[in-house]
């Protein structure tokens, strides 16, 4: 065991959290923790991986509702072949008729990628790219797949994937919180998505907003104070002298330690976070190759430029949220056009911005939300759930690029060709991170939990 990767149910802390949602684990219980310097009880110190990762930090753009795989990144010419064709043996599906995608699907880059014209800029980044076009997930309910895709469990309350990794590797930058959600959606299991759990409370994410607000009118709450900063700091300095003289009397007092680490970086926040958010710092060309400011793009463009900002100074896990609903049982033809330009320039823009700080290599990006659409219709212009087989895309962070992992069948329905359930996502995450999913662990309850538990299977074919 490394680190922390075992932590008891007594290290689970009621330290205060400063008004930032943060509850400090100080003084890691594990047998190697108990041994390290005391700076190693830091739960947001860095720690070191199993092995060798090839990835530093994640940016997850999630896309809620089940973005239709069919019209965007699993290219089936089959399906046109069969319009119109009744399908059987589906459930749910039985005796609907086959729709093929209104859009073209050109081949991009060298590797001959087949991208959706809907994703005209993305397209540009071809040879970056990862399809996973054969995920699949338990349950076609958007609230029990959400969770699904977040914390790998939608019958318990389970630790979110952003929360892992930051349980294990810990930050990069003392400042700043090591795991931020950018307008996440109040629904589909709402604050479960980026939440701890059982874990300590300081591995749950900073929230940014959330879905229904322009991210540009988002705040952090509690990051300003009626004290000047000096008088701020003598106040901070007092209280911690007293916690400090407690803990010498203690010796050994780990919600003492929590409280006072917990208070240092609630100070540090107050003044880091915000230059962080503040986009004026970035030039005017930077602003436009994002978006920013420029209608259906501005929104998203500024959340993926915050990602960028946050990923460069440290942070280990960031998660932005589209602001919009991909849940096209009706308007497939006006909606999923609406939505991928909103998209389509700043997700570009992002790997761009990451290529040119040399950070792409070790960032690992993905995109995808808790499942995929029907290739069948009920309607003529609208796709049902479908959990059977969609798509994901990943790039950056040591995964291959330019090519297509995994298939789905003729038509889009199932995936039959190296099958990647949310669980071996998860697993392959950890893997590009350097953990692995079955020795991360944490006790709980009387037996260990992992984000994966039981299940999850690397998928080595994406591994550059």
């Amino acid at each position: 065991m490394f680190g922390n990767p075992l932590l008891s149910r007594r290290a689970m802390l009621k330290a205060s959290s400063c008004g930032f949602g943060y509850m400090a684990l100080a003084g890691l219980a594990s047998q190697e923790a108990a041994a390290s310097p005391p700076a190693s009880r830091d739960p947001m110190a860095p720690r070191a991986p199993h092995f060798t990762p090839r990835a530093k930090r994640v940016i997850f753009m999630c896309m809620r509702g089940g973005p239709t795989h069919v019209d965007t990144f699993d290219y089936k010419p089959g399906l046109a072949r069969r319009e119109g064709q009744t399908v059987s043996g589906v459930p749910g599906g039985n005796g609907r008729r086959l729709k093929p995608s209104p859009w073209e699907f050109p081949q991009c880059g060298q590797s001959g990628l087949p991208i959706s014209s809907l994703f005209p800029h993305l397209a540009r980044h071809a040879d970056d790219l990862c399809l996973l076009n054969s995920m699949q997930t338990s349950v076609p309910n958007h609230p029990q797949a959400f969770l699904m895709l977040h914390t790998g469990e939608f019958r318990f309350t389970r630790p979110s994937m952003g929360s892992w990794i930051l349980y294990g590797l810990g930050t990069e930058n003392q400042s700043l919180p090591g795991f931020i959600t950018i307008s996440p959606p109040p629904t589909l299991g709402g604050a479960q998505n980026y939440g701890n759990a059982f874990l300590p409370a300081a591995f749950q994410a900073t929230r940014i907003g959330q879905q229904g607000t322009a991210v540009a009118q988002a705040r952090v709450g509690n990051l300003t104070s009626p004290l000047g900063a000096s008088l701020q700091r003598r106040q901070l300095d007092l209280l911690q002298s007293m916690n400090n003289e407690l803990l010498q009397q203690q010796q050994i007092n780990q919600e003492i330690e929590g409280v006072i680490n917990s208070y240092e970086l609630g100070f540090r926040m107050q003044t880091a976070l915000p230059e962080l958010m503040d986009l004026s710092r970035e030039s005017q060309r930077t602003l436009d190759m994002y978006g920013v400011d420029n209608g259906p793009t501005s929104d998203f463009g500024r959340q993926c430029l915050m990602a960028r900002r946050f990923a460069s100074a440290g942070v280990r896990f960031i998660e932005v949220c589209h602001n919009a609903n991909w849940d096209t049982h009706n308007g497939l033809s006006t909606r999923v056009p609406q939505m991928c330009r909103q998209i389509d320039q700043p997700m570009a823009a992002l790997l761009t911005d990451l290529k040119q700080h040399g950070m792409l290599e070790d960032t690992l990006v993905l995109w995808g939300g808790e499942f995929g659409r029907t290739p069948h219709v009920r309607n003529n212009d609208g796709r049902d759930h479908n959990a059977t087989g969609f798509s994901m895309w990943a790039a950056g962070g040591g995964v291959k690029g330019g090519i297509r992992y995994g298939a789905t069948d003729e038509t889009g329905i199932t995936a039959v060709e190296n099958p990647m359930h949310h669980h071996d996502l998860h697993a392959t995450v950890l893997h590009l991170l350097g953990l692995d999913h079955q020795r991360l662990t944490f006790r709980y309850g009387g037996r260990d939990y992992s984000l994966t538990d039981i299940h999850g299977n690397i998928a080595r074919g994406i591994l550059a």
